[in-house]
Formats: structure tokens, C-alpha cells, sequence
């Protein structure tokens, strides 16, 4: 546009100077176009100056320095016009110039304004009346001022558009993160449950069993109190490990899930302060993600915890199978029992260990399910889908 402009208004000027050369006009006419050459070079300027007056002072603002100027440049270019009717033809750029610089109703008053001046323009330098002077500057300007005013909507849909997804850009990021720390701080709650608050608990069932019998039996005391020092021990270890990645402890050098099961199974009968654990392996092992090997130590540990606290089991299994496509865990008792659709409060006591399964088991995709009923004993069983190999 800017080079539209200065190419016309150099025709204009040179088809002035070959048909009038000489006139008295003349030097007003060549100081009249340098002077609107000169204010529409600035035009860029102080499209860069506007913010700063804004940022200065207000009334500096008021009018605007832009506004200022496409006065100057309507203004000159008019008497140009009047002294020479060939300079008409700028007025094309001044039409978007005026449409880009102006609100859109001030902009259409101008653009009726020039077009008016260059109807009368070029009927001055016609010999007659020509009712196509008349009737095509108004057409095009019209034209011209309705695509121009169709693509700035246009264009501020798309800017409100883009912003509107910016905004839900971060409005979904900002949820992410919230969700985020809700299975973070979910995750630390089944962490927390399934090896600190376990551990705390049987070393406070070992030592009331020491105190109980520390005066009837003191070396079946101390044997307690040893359990309960060992228990604090691989506590200890525990919460170090939690405190650095939450690993499972069992897997450290790459131990397979079964040799912890069995290890688990071992230190559970060891402690004497419930039901025996006997440990099954059914199929043929195969390597397991470190997040199935830890979900299902964890649920194993959740499972005899409960055992040992609600169940009064005279006997325990856990039983770990590798069915092809699946990996089932069951822990299973023969204690008093409960039914799983009572409230939590009746079935397990404090009632966090079976949700804290269900969270570990659906994270994974799998199922847990529950069979029990009352004096019947209880089977937990868990199933993991595996990825072929």
C-alpha cells in the first residue's frame, strides 16, 4: 500500500508537470507533493510514538499523534486536489490508510468525503458530463470499504478465537497439575498406609504383647520386643526408601516378585502376632513391570496387615499365578469374616486398606475382587492384565 501510494502520487505529479508545464501553480504544487511525501513517510514513526505518548501522559494521548497526522495528510493532499484534480488518484491508499487509522465510523465519513472529492476530481478533468465518473468511484470505494471492514471482523474473531484457546490452554494446564497433585497426594496416602503406618502398627501389637508377658514369660517378651526392634528397623530402611523414589525395597538388585512374596510370607509368621502365612506359586514366572511387582507387594502387605489386625485367622495363604496373559494375586484367611457390602467402619475398621487396593488395582487395569462372608473367612483376589510378550 505505502508503495501504491508513492508511485501514484508520482504519476499524478509527472502528468502534471507534462500537462502544465510553466504554470504559475507549479512551484506550490512541487512543494505541496514533497511535503506529502514527507508526512507520509512518517506515518511509521509515529505509529511507534503512539504508545509512548499514551504511557507519558494521557492528554499527550488526546488527540493521538496518528490521528494528528492523517489530518495533516487528508488536509494537504485536498489542496494538492483542488490545484491539480490528477492527484485524485492517491486517494486509494488514503481510503485504507483512513480504514486502518480510524474507528469504523469515522473511517466511512472520510471515505465518503474522499470519494466525493474525487467524483469532482475527475469530472473537472473530463470535457462533459461522464455518469461513469460519477457512479464507479462510489462503487469501488464501497466495495473496497466492505471487504476491508468484512476482514478486520474477521481477523478480530480469530485474534479473540486464538485467545479463547490460550486461555483454555492454560485453564487445562492448570487443572493437569491440580489433578497432578490429587494422585500425588493419593499415591503418598496408599504409600503411607501400606509400609509406615503397618510397620508402626505390629510393633505396637508386638510390645503390648511384650508388656503382657513380660512377667510371666520374659524371653517370649524380649522375643517381642527383638520382632518389634527388627520391625522398626525395616521401617526405618522403608521410610528412607520412600523418602527417595517410594521403591519397593524387596526389588533392590533386581529380586523377582515371588521371592519377595515369600520373604513377606516368612516375616509375617516370624513376628507371631497372627496367623501363620503359607506362600503358593502357581505357573511358570515371567518378568514383570516394576510397577505391577510394587502394586502387588504393596496390596499383599495391605492384605495381611488386615489379617493380622481384624481377622483373628488361625491361617493365611498367598498364593501368586502366572496365567499367560494375566498375573493373579490371592491372599487368602480363615477368619472370622465380614461382609463386603457393609460400611467400611464394620468390614475393616478404619476401612483405607481396601480402598487404597481398589486405587493400586485400577491404575493398573486390573480387577480386585472380594469374597467373604461372616465366620466364613475372606479372599482377596487380584488380577493384572500382562502385555504379550
Amino acid at each position: 500500500m505505502h508503495a501504491a501510494f508513492f508511485l501514484l502520487l508520482s504519476a499524478s505529479f509527472a502528468r502534471f508537470l507534462i500537462r502544465h508545464p510553466g504554470e504559475p501553480r507549479t512551484p506550490w504544487i512541487t512543494v505541496l507533493t514533497v511535503l506529502l511525501a514527507l508526512l507520509y513517510v512518517l506515518s511509521p514513526a509515529l505509529a511507534r510514538l503512539s504508545p509512548a505518548f499514551v504511557r507519558l501522559s494521557p492528554v499527550l494521548a488526546r488527540p493521538r499523534p496518528q490521528l494528528l497526522w492523517l489530518t495533516a495528510v487528508v488536509a494537504t493532499w485536498v489542496v494538492l486536489v483542488v490545484l491539480a484534480p490528477s492527484f485524485a488518484w492517491c486517494s486509494v491508499p488514503l481510503l485504507y490508510t483512513g480504514l486502518r487509522t480510524l474507528p469504523t465510523r469515522a473511517a466511512v465519513l472520510l471515505v465518503a468525503f474522499l470519494t466525493v472529492l474525487v467524483v469532482v476530481a475527475q469530472l473537472r478533468l473530463s470535457h462533459g458530463f461522464d455518469p461513469t465518473l460519477v457512479l464507479a468511484p462510489p462503487a469501488v470505494a464501497a466495495v473496497a470499504t466492505a471487504v476491508f471492514l468484512h476482514t478486520q471482523r474477521q481477523t478480530e474473531r480469530q485474534r479473540a478465537l486464538i485467545d479463547d484457546l490460550v486461555r483454555t490452554r492454560r485453564e487445562l494446564a492448570a487443572t493437569e497439575r491440580r489433578e497432578g497433585a490429587l494422585a500425588e497426594r493419593q499415591r503418598l496416602s496408599m504409600e503411607i498406609h501400606d509400609t509406615l503406618a503397618q510397620g508402626l502398627s505390629s510393633q505396637r501389637m508386638l510390645l503390648q504383647a511384650a508388656d503382657r508377658t513380660w512377667d510371666a514369660d520374659p524371653e517370649a517378651a524380649r522375643r517381642h520386643t527383638r520382632t518389634a526392634a527388627d520391625i522398626a528397623a525395616r521401617g526405618l530402611a522403608e521410610t528412607r526408601r520412600f523418602v527417595n523414589d517410594l521403591a519397593a525395597p524387596q526389588f533392590d538388585g533386581g529380586a523377582r516378585l515371588e521371592d519377595a512374596l515369600r520373604a513377606l510370607a516368612a516375616s509375617e509368621t516370624a513376628e507371631g502376632t497372627g496367623a501363620p502365612v503359607l506362600f503358593h506359586l502357581d505357573g511358570s514366572p515371567v518378568a514383570l513391570p516394576d510397577g505391577v511387582r510394587a502394586a502387588l507387594l504393596r496390596i499383599a502387605q495391605g492384605a495381611l496387615a488386615n489379617v493380622r489386625e481384624h481377622a483373628g485367622a488361625a491361617t493365611a495363604a498367598l498364593t501368586l499365578s502366572y496365567l499367560g496373559d494375566q498375573v493373579v494375586l490371592d491372599v487368602a484367611d480363615d477368619g472370622r469374616g465380614f461382609a463386603p457390602g457393609a460400611p467400611p467402619s464394620a468390614a475393616r475398621g478404619r476401612g483405607h486398606g481396601l480402598p487404597a487396593m481398589r486405587a493400586r488395582v485400577r491404575q493398573l487395569g486390573g480387577t480386585l475382587t472380594i469374597e467373604s462372608a461372616p465366620g466364613e473367612g475372606t479372599v482377596v483376589s487380584v488380577c493384572i492384565p500382562l502385555e504379550p510378550q
